[in-house]
């Protein structure tokens, strides 16, 4: 899977570790669908458009745009606990035009 925006990653230093070894697996992988990425990340929850990682222990979550066709992975945003619910990051989780910037 080809992988964007490592820029999130400053926001969080003491999740760097963690981001760092999940950009590793991700690069590496040829997911074609939810249900093999699950083999490798069974917690991770789709919800709209996007599949949400937990990270460092559940302290952050990294939510994501997965394209299994175009093998592309879409970071969105990383996270906390606070930030996730107060749910301003799902706005972003019914649209499909990112594909379209990110491909041309």
């Amino acid at each position: 899977m080809n992988t964007t925006s490592w820029e999130e990653r400053a926001r969080h230093p003491d999740a760097q570790g963690a981001l760092a070894e999940w950009f590793r697996v991700t690069g590496r992988a040829e997911w074609r669908n939810p249900a093999e990425l699950r083999r490798v990340y069974p917690h991770a929850d789709s919800v709209g458009d996007c599949t949400v990682f937990n990270v460092r222990g559940n302290n952050y979550w990294l939510v994501t745009k997965i394209y299994y066709g175009h093998q592309t992975v879409l970071v969105r945003a990383v996270l906390t606990h606070e930030e996730y619910d107060e749910g301003k990051w799902k706005n972003d989780c019914d649209s499909y035009s990112d594909l379209h910037l990110h491909l041309h």
